[in-house]
Parts: C-alpha cells; structure tokens; sequence
C-alpha cells in the first residue's frame, strides 16, 4: 500500500453504485446524511486485499476517522407493559420466567455493544484456535459461554466498538493477545453528530472528539510495528452477525496508515462533521432540520462529479467524473479506468523515519554536501571537544561515519567550492561546556579544511581568530569567493555555556537553560563586527574584506534578486535585550551596505526562498526578553516578502514558534514546504517540529507533526531522486533521517 487514506464506507457504498447496498438505508438527520444497517450482509463484508492491495502489514502509526450518530439508549427504549397470556398467568413460575426475559432482553439493548468495524483474521486460523481451544476440555454451561466469547476475541484483528459511554478499540498484540483499551469519556449517544479520531503508535492510543483535546491509553501490549492482515477480512458495522450490529448513523469511516489524522482535520469550522473523506452519496449539501429530524433520502439520480479518495469505474458511471481531494486530480470514468483529467504535480504524503544515527556528542548543526567523485556527505558540529566532530557518507542507503575532525565546542559547519576543491569550515566556540580553560589555551578560533584527494580526508588549511562564532555563510560576487562569519561576542570569556537568548531582568547574569550556544561574558560586549573574507588567489588565503557591526549575532544568509546581492544577519542580543534589529545589506560597488532593519527577537536563523517569482525570507525568533514581565518561548516567527514596488520586506505571514532556531525550505515538484526547529516551550524540549505547506494565498500551512528532542537543525537533501531530511539534537546525542514519501 502506499499509506494514502483508506475510505472504507465509500467502499462498501460504491460497488455497484446503480444501486444501494442491501440492509441500508441513506438517512438525513440534523441536515447531514448518514447511513444505517437494518442487517448484517456479505455485501458490507470484503476481503482486505480488495483494498490494501500489496499490502499484509499496518505500520506502527494508524490512525482511524469515524463520524456518527447515535441515539440514545434511554430515548429508544423504554420497558413495556408485560401482558400475559392468560393460560400463562395461572401459572406463576411461567409468568415469573416472561418477566425475566422481558426485562433481559429490553437490559441488553440498553446495555448496548455495537461495532463500528472489524478486521477479522482467515476461517483457517480461527478453526484452528477454536480447536486447540476445545481440545480435551470439558466445560460447563457458563464456561462455555466465556469461551464463546473469548474465541470471538481471537478472531478479531482490529475493531472498534462501542458499549454504554465508552469506547473501545482492539488490536492483536504481538504475542497473540487481543488488547482492548477502553476509553470513558462524555456520552456520545446524545443525538448529535460526533467525529472520532483514534491515533494509534507503539506505546499509545489517543481519541480525539470534535478536534477536542485528546484522551490517552498506554496499553500494557504495545501496537505490533507490522500487523498481519494477509487473508482478513473487514466487516463494516458489524462483526458479520447480528448481534453486535451498529444501530447508529455512520457517515465517514476512513482508515489511515503511517500518520495521525487529527492533523489533516483538525481545527475545522464544524468540527463534530471534520471531514477526512466522505462517500459521493453522503457528501451532497442537505437543509438543515431539527435536532430530531429523520428521514430516508432516496438516492434518485446519479451524481456527474463525486468526490471522495477512492471509487470504482464501471459500465454504470460511464462518462462521471471524480475528484480526489488529496491527490487534486479530477478524473473521467471511460467505463472500466479513471482517465486523469487534471492531476496535481509530485507532492507529500508522508514522512517515514528512516534512520537514527548515534552519535558522539550533542549536535548543533549538521551540513549536507557533495563531494564530487566521493559523495553525499555531512558535516556534524558535535558539542563535546573530548570527541570532536564527525562527518559521515552516504553508503547508498544511510549515513556512515567517516572522519573525526579536532574541533572545540563546534556551532556550525559550512561548505562551499573554490574551482574544483572543496572546503569545510568550522565555528569553534572555545571549548567543552561546563570546563574552564586558561586564556592562553582558548581555542576560540575557526578553521578551514580542504578535501585531500591523496588522503581522501579532509585536511586543515588556514585559522580564522573569531568570537564565539556562530554561522559561517559562503557565497561568490564577481568570480571572487567570501566568506561572513556571525562573530557572536568578544570578551574576556573563561567559558562557554548553552543557554537560551536570555538574560535576566538587566542584571547581566545568564540561565543555563536551553540550549542555544551563547557565550558567556567577562563583560557584556555583544555589539561587535562581524567579519567578510575574501579570497586572496596570491597569497591562497582568506583575509579581512569588511567589517560589519552586529549585535550577537547568530546567522549569516547570502542571496541574490536579479542583479542584486544581498546579505542579511540574525542579531540575537545586544548585551540588554532580544529585541533588536536585523539588518538586511545590498552590494555596493565593492561592499555591503545597510538595505533594511528589520525588528527580531533573538533572531537565530534567516531563510530566503523562492516561489515563482515571489521572494521571501523567513526568520526564526527564538526568544523574547524585556525589561520586566515573564520570559517568552512561545513567540511569532515571521515570513516577509520582497516588495519590488516599494523596494522593501514586508510582514507576509506570522507563525507561532517555540524558541525556534531554523528554518528549512525546499520544493516536491511544484509543492513547497517549510519546516521549523522548535527547541524548547519554557518546560521541555520533546516538541513537534512542524511541516508547513504552501497554500498559495492561505500562505503556509501545517501538515506534519514530527516529534523531536532539542531540536538544533533541519537540513533537506536529495538522493538519486529520493528526498530525505535529517535533524540534529542538541540535548541528546542522536540524529535522525527522515525519507520524504510520495
């Protein structure tokens, strides 16, 4: 399967859509269609593999979207005069046993366990363990009665059902064991319409009601990471019998693979009807009625276009079109296939995590490079200076480590090409945190290495004096190559520490508290120049081109518009405050000069791209501090574009961000997307990493949700034509890939 939603009810609805199914009825209730089963049928019953074709195993992420109505017990039933027969009623213990059914049978509708779904394993395998079960055992009546039930349990490969105010999903664990988690939340047997969304991983099973906050279960047995489903078979409302048969109104019903559908649906305008996908048949626009309202809608002409993630083309829709929402294709039914129409270009499904990488130390910047005739490559700025840094291969299918490069507290890495040799640089920020060093063997200094070929390694060129350098940014003006580092601060420093862009109510004392590198002061002397290189061919160094004031500055980022070059700076801390300016600067006749400032809040990262012949550039701010009031980690990152007319950035899109330190840009054929590192909220670093996608004039929106630790880094590449992305972590020593999916 390729993981796309599974639309199980359209499904069932939609196979000979001249006709409904048998036992079902199309209702309007509330102004909104729904259908309910009068009766289990084998038309409602399809073997797996007639929708997950190439397909025998769940992932570990499955989530499912159910949206229904049901009707309440105590509004449906209410118990009956009992009238008797009157042969029966001389007789007491006849009448005394009526009684007793009566009440049984109107106690059990009451009490009702209904099923939504079921995937139930093949015939063999039940008559198997139905015989080992039977075999040399002798049971009593109420024995046999559990057992009865307990096999039914067996048979039962996933499932959801419903009982009196609760909720339960079931799984086959590993070993064998159907795992039923039970979920106790508010009544949804209230007359109204609900949708259900139930995300399933390795250790937990959430439910979201009406894009409400989730309910949690940590089951004792974990969620298989590949559940068998070869040769099983769906039941859609019930288990294939009577008993167990869902009374209510279904409406969506969809099974999704590999993610977490409270993403796609949630937030929505009318989020009790949250719609993943919705059979044709239900989908068409009603007038809304009362709160009671019922009624059978008569399905009396066919629909010209339908839209829905799966449908079948036969003879008796010739000439209909369909169009899926997700793929953002219309297509036309010749009678047999669906000819497309109009197709949306490549885009992403989903991310799958691909590798984990262990590594030496914490992480706070990973560059991904080729090497020409060598290979795909990355450079790792590894905390720790027992280990230095590492930069790994790609063997053709995951990253291997390669070299070991002396570095001392590393922030970053940057390569760039001068004619045919390539070149690493490294920001050195002095030192291992929490160590003290004497002033004379600091190490703070950056150092350039060239690729050897003869060694196949890289080897140490030239060292740069820095300040706490924070970025190095590589770029060529004129067929001459420069090199910008972000020096950070200069200072009598004894140390370096990671703490966040923040400094305490002006007292010039620091926090150890996230992770950002930030050099702590003997003075507090932040506002200093950064430094432009040039490479001088005679001499085959680099030396001083420019000076640039900067206020602790953290990012350097190079980019042209037509003729034009540009430089901008991410200033985090002027020594008394995060917010403070960013400056945007043009080439001059030989030099950068101030273009535009731009007000940030301990701005981290700047990154420029393009969408047609849109130009934006988006900052990551990573905290705001003021002189008095709380500390800020949940804080606006801002998108600008270029506005040619006015000749200036202006504000295009606010996003909300949690001490974000990177952003990163790249296209899927004519998708683009953004991904931001969120690294702390003012209590943990375990935070989503969020993937926004470009929606044209709705801007950037979220579509993926990745859970990261510490997050320092996101960095996209490409390999023979697969597209990955790695992040690092810098409060752990783990990176990991993840591989784009189309």
């Amino acid at each position: 399967s390729d993981l796309n939603p599974v639309d199980l009810l359209s499904f069932v609805l939609e196979k000979d859509p001249s006709k409904l199914v048998p036992n079902v009825q199309v209702k309007q209730a509330m102004g909104v269609r729904g259908v309910r089963f009068s009766g289990p049928h084998t038309s409602m019953s399809f073997a797996s593999s007639q929708l997950l074709t190439n397909c025998e195993l769940l992932p570990q992420n499955v989530s499912i979207v159910v949206t229904l109505k049901i009707s309440s017990g105590a509004a449906k039933v209410s118990v009956p005069e009992v009238r008797l027969h009157p042969k029966v009623a001389v007789r007491s213990d006849l009448a005394l046993l009526a009684i007793i059914v009566t009440l049984k049978f109107f106690f059990f509708v009451f009490q009702k366990n209904e099923y939504i779904f079921t995937l139930m394993e093949p015939r063999k395998l039940q008559k198997m363990r139905v015989s080992n079960l039977e075999k040399g055992r002798t049971v009593e009546r109420k024995q046999g009665r559990d057992k009865e039930a307990k096999k039914d349990r067996e048979k039962l490969i996933l499932g959801l059902r419903l009982s009196q105010n609760r909720l339960h999903f079931f799984f086959k664990s590993s070993g064998g064991t159907v795992e039923n988690c039970k979920f106790r939340s508010s009544p949804l047997d209230d007359n109204r319409w609900h949708t259900l969304v139930l995300a399933v991983n390795n250790q937990r099973v959430s439910l979201t009601v009406d894009c409400g906050a989730p309910l949690e279960i940590f089951p004792t047995r974990h969620f298989p990471s590949g559940l068998s489903f070869q040769g099983s078979k769906f039941h859609i409302g019930s288990k294939g019998k009577w008993k167990g048969l869902f009374s209510g109104l279904l409406r969506q019903l969809v099974l999704l693979p590999g993610s977490d559908a409270t993403h796609h649906i949630c937030p929505s305008s009318t989020p009790q009807l949250a719609a993943l996908s919705v059979p044709p048949l239900l989908s068409d626009a009603a007038h809304p009625g009362s709160d009671d309202d019922e009624q059978v809608i008569y399905h009396t002409q066919e629909e010209k276009v339908s839209v829905g993630l799966q449908r079948s083309c036969t003879e008796q829709i010739k000439g209909q079109l369909w169009f899926n929402p997700l793929r953002k294709g219309l297509y036309l039914c010749d009678g047999t296939t669906w000819i497309a129409v109009l197709e949306d270009h490549k885009r992403l499904d989903y991310l799958l995590e691909y590798q984990v990488l262990t590594t030496s130390s914490e992480t706070h910047d990973i560059e991904v490079f080729q090497v020409p005739g060598v290979g795909l490559m990355a450079a790792m700025a590894h905390r720790s200076t027992f280990s230095g840094s590492a930069v790994y291969i790609w063997n053709h299918t995951s990253f291997q480590l390669y070299q070991n490069i002396s570095t001392y507290g590393a922030l970053a890495w940057r390569h760039f090409i001068m004619g045919k040799k390539t070149f690493l640089v490294v920001s050195n920020s002095g030192g291992e945190p929490g160590k003290h060093y004497k002033q004379e063997k600091r190490m703070d200094f950056s150092v350039i290495y060239k690729w050897s070929r003869k060694r196949k390694q890289f080897v140490r060129v030239q060292t740069l004096q820095t300040y706490c350098a924070r970025d190095w940014e590589a770029f060529k003006i004129n067929r001459q190559t420069y090199l910008a580092v972000a020096n950070h601060r200069k200072g009598k420093t004894e140390n370096v520490k990671l703490i966040s862009c923040q400094h305490l109510r002006m007292t010039h004392q620091f926090e150890t508290f996230p992770f950002l590198p930030i050099c702590l002061p003997g003075d507090n002397n932040h506002t200093i120049d950064s430094v432009i290189y040039k490479w001088n061919r005679l001499t085959k160094s680099f030396e001083v081109h420019q000076l640039l004031p900067t206020s602790g500055a953290y990012d350097w980022e190079y980019f042209t518009v037509g003729p034009y070059h540009f430089l901008v700076v991410a200033n985090a801390f002027d020594g008394m405050t995060t917010s403070v300016d960013s400056v945007i600067y043009v080439w001059i006749n030989g030099s950068f000069q101030v273009f535009q400032t731009i007000k940030t809040f301990c701005a981290t990262d700047w990154e420029m791209f393009q969408i047609g012949s849109r130009i934006f550039l988006a900052v990551a701010n990573g905290h705001k501090l003021q002189a008095s009031g709380p500390s800020q980690y949940a804080i606006n990152s801002t998108i600008y574009e270029l506005d040619m007319m006015g000749q200036m950035f202006v504000r295009f899109q606010d996003i909300l961000t949690y001490s974000a330190v990177d952003w990163e840009f790249f296209s899927l054929g004519e998708n683009h997307f953004l991904i931001v590192a969120n690294s702390f909220n003012g209590e943990s670093y375990s935070l989503n990493s969020i993937l926004y996608r470009w929606q044209g004039y709705e801007g950037f929106v979220p579509v993926h949700w990745l859970p990261t630790i510490g997050c320092s880094d996101w960095e996209y590449f490409n390999y023979q034509g697969e597209a990955y992305l790695i992040y690092s972590s810098a409060k752990a020593p783990l990176s990991k890939v993840f591989k784009l999916k189309n």
